[in-house]
């Protein structure tokens, strides 16, 4: 049993991306709607579950976690599933243990999470004004997200700013952002919104800003040279010869990036789904609660893999939604 993930198509799973909430303080407009049904917390693994379920990935040679939520930090005693996660980084079995977050945690939780290991965080932040920040957020505060940002960064820890590009939205701020992520020594990546959940297709066709065009427009400004490097996950990186910064394009439908894939997607309730873009998901949980013994466990993550498929189908094209899955963004962690 300690042969690699390899899925149907020679791709290693090094990279497990573990949703362990699907709540959050927040109710960004292409996430989730205003008034979530969000699932009754029976339904949850518990911290203890989801160690197993990591452990098992690990031993089966995942060397990236990254945990998601919804906003992963409103679970409650959080930080105890964080302390476990570290003796796998203290092994060397697990090279890099990280999250993404809205930050509006993180003045909390920051020192605590670079005690446990973490040395970078993704933080979910698309405007820098702050009306805006609250139509998009419908409940967050600027301000406390700026404060955990400003704690991560004085924690130690290495930040990176995600943007969702929002057509008619934070088109304005386009370059206001990548000034303010140069100066704060931020990292930054831009990301095209995924038509995810049911939240009205004409939202989705509007919200759509391909980041081919934003490309285009800072390249109006500054001299963009493309980077071979990558970081584990599917952006694509230039350097901004001016500042040189590093900045990040994360792009779903414009070019997709299925052909390095090497991540899988695990939810708070058990369900992996092999793919962001497609239905098929396989049950963790019952194998993981019929027995001690990780063999059954392991034999179905395996056959999970094994079903992964080449890429997804989003697409914008032609005035329509075609691709789109039915569960939220929150669902399976983005």
């Amino acid at each position: 049993m300690t042969a690699p993930l390899i899925d149907p198509f020679a791709r290693a799973i090094s990279y497990l991306r573990v949703s362990v909430t699907d709540r959050c303080d927040f109710r960004c407009t292409y996430c989730m709607t205003e008034h979530m049904q969000f699932l009754p917390k029976k339904e949850l693994l518990t911290l203890e579950e989801l160690d197993r379920l990591c452990s098992a990935f690990v031993g089966l040679g995942v060397e990236k976690l990254r945990i998601t939520g919804g906003e992963p930090l409103v679970r409650r005693g959080i930080m105890t599933f964080f302390e476990a996660m570290a003796r796998h980084l203290e092994t060397g079995a697990l090279k890099e243990l990280t999250l993404t977050t809205n930050g509006s945690q993180l003045k909390r939780f920051a020192a605590d999470l670079a005690a446990c290991g973490v040395r970078r965080v993704n933080v979910s932040l698309d405007t820098l004004d702050d009306a805006k920040f609250a139509r998009i957020t419908r409940w967050g505060r600027l301000a406390q997200v700026q404060e955990g940002i400003a704690a991560a960064r004085d924690a130690g820890l290495r930040v990176k700013i995600n943007v969702v590009a929002l057509k008619g939205v934070n088109e304005d701020e386009l370059f206001p952002i990548v000034e303010w992520c140069a100066d704060q020594g931020h990292d930054l990546t831009f990301i095209e919104v995924m038509p995810m959940g049911d939240m009205g297709e004409e939202d989705r066709i509007d919200q759509y800003w391909s980041l081919k065009d934003l490309r285009a427009r800072l390249a109006e400004r500054y001299s963009l040279t493309d980077l071979a490097e990558r970081s584990g996950g599917p952006a694509r990186y230039v350097r901004l010869e001016e500042t040189g910064q590093k900045i990040g394009f994360i792009t779903p439908l414009s070019h997709n990036f299925c052909e390095s894939c090497n991540r899988v997607r695990l939810t708070c309730t058990g369900e992996l789904y092999m793919c962001l873009g497609q239905e098929d998901r396989a049950d963790l949980r019952a194998p993981l609660r019929a027995s001690d013994d990780d063999a059954a466990l392991e034999d179905a993550i395996r056959a999970a893999i094994a079903k992964k498929p080449k890429g997804h189908d989003f697409d914008y094209s032609r005035q329509q939604v075609a691709g789109q899955v039915t569960r939220h963004m929150s669902h399976t962690g983005g």
